[in-house]
């Protein structure tokens, strides 16, 4: 699984910002030059694309050499999505997963570094881990809002037989998610990302029957009726759910991650600048604590 020779190009195509092509172009040599690297990264592929579009699986990331370097190790996930890179497509090729969705669905590989240049102030992945479901052909971006090929927990299939549903875990659902850098929430958007869900499941992977969506996000957090307007795009879009369990752990580093993009800020600096903003921060330094919400509805 070597890299390919566009390097460059193929890193924008995946949204990579423009800032750190030439870091990643010329780190990218020591695959090359170092055998145990190219090796590793070849496994660490492999690995990644075992079983392709199996949903659950979560591939163990290799355990890097000592003496690596900082800038290649926290680059070494990138690298691995870029090598995996020609099985997805073929995944999506035999699925007939139309291009325009695949390439906005991989291009989020782009968002997290921006996420992580926003948090840290150099390039890099958070969360690397989260990729693979991109990769993996779990995830797709469909207009403003992501569906993951999931199955339903005990607790959340719980409710839905409360609610007079024939629901067991395991059953198929979409996990539903909320990409930054993709402008506001609003209802006509989520509707049309609803739509295009529907369709799109159907069509290219009838035989797993989605029947139900889920979310599982401080978006949830039912207090946050209490600090926005009725007509806010996050209170609508908690509309859309019907609750399936509550969290008694506090999240609160979830929500200043998101809104501030450090979970780790300390709350007495927190700006409140927006609306949403002294949502988060007030609530937090009044002593109350934000949590995962729980919700699901029938597509």
């Amino acid at each position: 699984m070597p890299l390919p020779d566009d390097l460059p190009e193929t890193l924008l195509d995946l949204a990579v910002p423009h800032e750190d092509i030439n870091e990643l172009t010329a780190l990218a040599t020591r695959f090359t030059t170092q055998p145990e690297l190219g090796e590793l990264l070849e496994h660490a592929a492999r690995t990644l694309v075992q079983d392709l579009g199996t949903i659950g699986i979560r591939p163990e990331p290799p355990t890097l050499p000592e003496g690596l370097g900082d800038d290649l190790e926290r680059w070494f996930p990138v690298y691995v999505a870029v090598a995996a890179l020609p099985y997805t497509w073929a995944y999506h090729r035999e699925h007939g997963i139309p291009d325009d969705v695949a390439r906005r669905t991989l291009a989020d590989l782009g968002r997290h570094i921006a996420l992580h240049h926003r948090r840290r102030g150099w390039g890099g992945l958070a969360v690397p881990g989260w990729l693979r479901l991109h990769f993996r052909g779990e995830l797709y971006q469909l207009g403003r809002l992501q569906f993951q090929r999931s199955r339903l927990g005990e607790r959340t299939s719980l409710a839905l037989g409360e609610a007079g549903l024939d629901a067991e875990p395991g059953d198929p659902c979409l996990n539903l998610h909320i990409p930054d850098f993709l402008g506001p929430l609003t209802p006509e958007a989520c509707a049309e990302s609803l739509v295009r869900a529907r369709e799109f499941f159907a069509r290219y992977f009838p035989e797993e029957h989605y029947r139900v969506a889920v979310c599982h996000s401080w978006l949830l957090d039912e207090q946050l009726r209490a600090h926005l307007p009725q007509s806010s795009n996050i209170v609508r879009f908690q509309g859309l759910f019907r609750t399936a369990y509550r969290d008694d752990k506090p999240s609160d580093g979830e929500p200043v991650g998101f809104v501030f993009g450090d979970p780790e800020l300390p709350v007495a600096g927190l700006p409140q600048r927006t609306s949403l903003q002294r949502a988060v921060a007030r609530h937090l330094l009044d002593g109350g604590h934000w949590y995962a919400g729980h919700g699901w509805f029938e597509l």
